[in-house]
């Protein structure tokens, strides 16, 4: 297994260099992630019983299929484990559930062994569940289903002071168990906004001078996770108004001419309550820990890699465990980009499913009780904090390009 892994890593290595890749910088790092991505939950869905020629598939896959496809896989490859999660918290939480002998008898993070990529495409279909009313769970606290998640899927998550060293590194997310390279490790929680409504960010324009939970996706979408914190010891209605209030940093935030520019054409828009539909959600969720990753330090490799999950919403029996919720109803929202400004440009409506556009973290090798590690990318073109090394800085430079 060794051998099959080694020979799997150089062909990542390999293909995330090819020169196929797009010319546009930041489209380049896109599909250089979504490559890697598809060999990364590739490798893990097919299993520890893969052969030599399986891997090999993969790698060869990875080098011919097209950017569309690699990103379909990449999501039913997720959605795959995401779905293995929520029906296990299910197990865990709901009484007229209870763990079944697949649960006693081995993991259940892997799909049956199979030969090849013969992966199933599409989804499986879930019957509605109305939840105007929350339901009744288990009268467990957060760690007693974080314990459970880990003696059946091999691992879970802990928040404790990080092992970053530096005096910023606050607190850590930690793995506890060991989980396989490919494994869905955590879930970005929070609010969701689209590029239509960065306006109602609190603190916008200067969003992250006071929040240092936000992250963005490749396709502009960004996640607020300070709204969600720690989660709770309940499921409960939440609409992302329950906020703790914002860190005071000590140093004075310097202002740019471009800092001046976006005060004077962007106002901040105070965010109504109305503004957020709000959902029924389990605020015990094992893996909404994401937020909680610090950058590596010098010299040290990441272990996790980010990737955009996009949610269907259909999937209604699993909505309660996807720890986000949007702003506004985005559905049929198209923007259109102007330099640093986003403006809307009409509807996108294509009679598509909607979807959540979430945001999780997979592992890039196996990991076993120790901090994860993210590369953050930061933009190359600002400040950085002092603590900040670059992992790949033609990278970082890609990403922001």
């Amino acid at each position: 297994m060794a051998f099959l892994f080694r020979k799997f890593q150089e062909g990542v290595k390999t293909l995330a260099k090819s020169p196929t890749f797009a010319k546009d910088p930041r489209r380049l790092q896109f599909e250089a992630d979504i490559n890697r991505l598809f060999l990364y939950t590739s490798y893990y869905r097919i299993g520890k019983d893969a052969d030599e020629a399986d891997v090999e598939e993969i790698i060869d896959m990875a080098n011919k299929a097209p950017l569309a496809d690699q990103q379909q896989q990449v999501q039913e490859n997720i959605h795959s484990q995401m779905k293995t999660f929520c029906t296990l918290m299910d197990e865990i939480l709901l009484p007229d559930k209870k763990i079944d002998k697949q649960f006693e008898s081995a993991p259940i993070n892997k799909d049956p062994p199979q030969s090849g990529l013969k992966f199933a495409i599409g989804h499986s279909g879930s019957s509605p569940r109305n939840h105007s009313v929350v339901p009744e769970t288990k009268p467990l606290k957060l760690a007693d289903v974080s314990q459970a998640v880990k003696e059946h899927l091999g691992y879970s998550l802990a928040v404790r002071p990080s092992e970053v060293p530096h005096k910023d590194a606050g607190r850590g997310l930690f793995l506890e168990g060991e989980a396989d390279v490919g494994s869905v490790i955590a879930i970005y929680p929070g609010v969701i906004y689209s590029p239509a409504y960065y306006r109602f960010i609190p603190g916008y324009p200067r969003v992250d001078a006071h929040n240092s939970y936000l992250i963005t996706r490749y396709d502009s979408t960004v996640i607020n996770a300070q709204p969600w914190a720690d989660g709770s010891d309940a499921r409960e209605f939440w609409d992302g108004m329950n906020s703790p209030q914002p860190t005071k940093f000590p140093e004075q935030i310097v202002q740019t001419g471009s800092d001046r520019v976006w005060k004077m054409l962007s106002k901040p828009l105070q965010s109504p309550r109305s503004g957020i539909r709000g959902e029924i959600l389990e605020r015990r969720n094992a893996l909404a820990f994401a937020h909680f990753a610090n950058h590596p330090p010098k010299d040290v490799i990441p272990n996790v890699m980010v990737c955009p999950y996009d949610f269907p919403l259909d999937e209604k029996d699993m909505r309660t465990y996807i720890p986000n919720i949007s702003f506004r109803n985005e559905e049929g929202v198209k923007m259109k980009r102007f330099g640093s400004f986003w403006f809307k440009s009409g509807s996108s409506v294509d009679g598509t499913s909607p979807t959540l556009n979430s945001l999780v973290l997979v592992a890039t090798r196996a990991i076993s009780n120790e901090e994860i590690l993210l590369n953050y990318r930061l933009s190359n073109s600002k400040r950085r904090p002092s603590w900040y090394t670059p992992v790949d800085e033609e990278e970082d430079r890609r990403r922001w390009g």
